[in-house]
């Protein structure tokens, strides 16, 4: 009896070895996951997707995943060229293009991509004013998501894009800057009425000039003026009669004086 069981705690320590053998030695990975393998603490190679058989105990793999990583980079205090104190936050899209320098070549590539992000964002918005935070942020998430790009590239890491999601003011500067708007307002309507007024003064002496060429088409123009004026029937109108529309009076004045 006693070597009957003494088998069967055998068999059942041989079944269940063999299941921790084939569950350490098999490994299926997805269409976006890879595994970074190491042979006795090694890099050998990556593999995946789909089965993968390894040698247990002397084989380990770390997995990868290949899919978009989506970072929230926290609110940063930044001061920029114009000395304005604003806080921005941003995110950021990355994935891993080279599974076996993300593993080996950083610690945790995810922390980072965050921590290098964040400096970035200060040190590229710090060189850049306000307004121009303001309205070209396109230009910005180019510039920041290129350095980022660049300095990642060594620990397999692509960065795809960087958008700059808010740029918060103090409210004290939001008083200064509407203000600074309501200025720049005033001061083009004010350019847009000198440039009427000097368009108009050019076209009244282009006119000018042209009514000097024909003396006669000045007659045109005062009766043009007095028919305008005859619409309205409710005041009495005084127009000057110029001299000139009576050369017959005047003719027949100088023959009177000859007689």
């Amino acid at each position: 009896m006693p070597v009957f069981i003494f088998d069967w705690i055998f068999q059942l320590f041989l079944v269940a070895l063999v299941i921790y053998v084939l569950y350490s030695a098999i490994y299926i990975f997805r269409e976006y996951e890879r595994g970074v393998v190491f042979t006795l603490g090694r890099f050998t190679k990556v593999s995946g997707p789909g089965f993968v058989l390894l040698i247990p105990f002397v084989q380990q793999v770390v997995r990868t995943d290949l899919r978009m990583i989506v970072e929230d980079v926290p609110s940063q205090d930044v001061i920029s060229r114009d000395n304005v104190s604003v806080k921005v936050n941003a995110v950021i899209y990355f994935r891993i293009v080279d599974p076996q320098r993300a593993i080996i070549n950083v610690a945790d590539f995810a922390v980072a991509v965050s921590q290098l992000a964040q400096t970035t964002l200060r040190s590229v918005l710090g060189k850049h004013e306000l307004d121009e935070m303001l309205a070209e942020r396109d230009k910005l998430n180019a510039d920041v998501q290129e350095i980022l790009d660049r300095q990642t590239d060594a620990w397999g890491i692509k960065v795809a894009n960087v958008e700059i999601k808010h740029v918060d003011i103090d409210e004290s500067m939001i008083r200064a800057i509407a203000k600074q708007a309501e200025a720049e307002r005033l001061r083009r309507a004010r350019v847009i009425n000198a440039e009427g007024e000097y368009q108009a003064a050019a076209k009244l002496v282009e006119a000018g000039k042209m009514l000097a060429a024909q003396p006669n088409s000045m007659q045109l123009r005062y009766f043009n003026a007095l028919n305008d004026i005859a619409t309205d029937k409710t005041s009495i109108v005084i127009f000057p009669l110029p001299v000139d529309l009576l050369p017959m009076r005047a003719d027949k004045s100088g023959k009177d004086e000859e007689v």
